[in-house]
């Protein structure tokens, strides 16, 4: 069985666990909004890209207000095209949206700017902080480009029971530095400053 298919498969399994535990967990999404809060350190110069949840993902919007109340500037993914990286538009909550690919939700217009901090919806993760995506390659391409440039933090948002005992990696992924689900924080490092 070739890597391609490996994943193919992780990805259908993730899905069906991911669809269980959002039904399973109505108030995740606060409870892991308190996580985030209580764990990650997040200064006034950061600019944090959330997402729009599409599908069973893990719903971001409360953590997106609590930091937009805080004064924390915010922006969402905007998907450039097939094998490019992504570019974000600034966010708050009262951005005018438009629909962009794949259904999510994207600011109609607005000024780009380049995130310190992504806040990353997936389909699984485990231990060693590898995240299984949709299999575009978006968010790997573009913490690498991100990366490059200057410190990067990558925090996968999730149910816990998209934990997989091992995602299947390639060369071109990027670990993430946490993962925070309704139960805490994962993490290999502080992500205090």
């Amino acid at each position: 069985m070739t890597l391609h298919q490996i994943k193919d498969d992780a990805r259908r399994a993730a899905k069906i666990h991911r669809k269980a535990a959002q039904a399973a967990h109505p108030d995740a999404a606060m409870t892991a909004r308190a996580h985030f809060l209580d764990g990650i350190d997040v200064g006034a110069d950061d600019i944090v890209s959330g997402y729009r949840p599409i599908f069973s993902e893990l719903d971001v919007t409360p953590l997106m207000l609590a930091l937009n109340e805080r004064g924390i500037r915010l922006c969402v993914p905007v998907i450039a095209g097939a094998d490019r990286p992504l570019t974000f538009r600034l966010w708050t909550p009262e951005t005018v949206m438009e629909v962009g690919a794949f259904g999510a939700e994207i600011p109609a217009d607005g000024a780009e700017v380049s995130p310190t901090l992504l806040i990353a919806p997936m389909l699984a993760f485990d231990r060693e902080l590898w995240r299984l995506g949709y299999g575009g390659g978006f968010y790997d391409r573009t913490l690498e480009g991100l990366r490059a440039k200057r410190p990067t933090r990558a925090i996968g948002y999730a149910y816990a029971e998209q934990e997989m005992d091992a995602v299947p990696t390639e060369p071109t992924d990027q670990r993430l530095d946490g993962v925070v689900t309704q139960n805490g924080l994962i993490s290999r490092v502080s992500l205090s400053r």
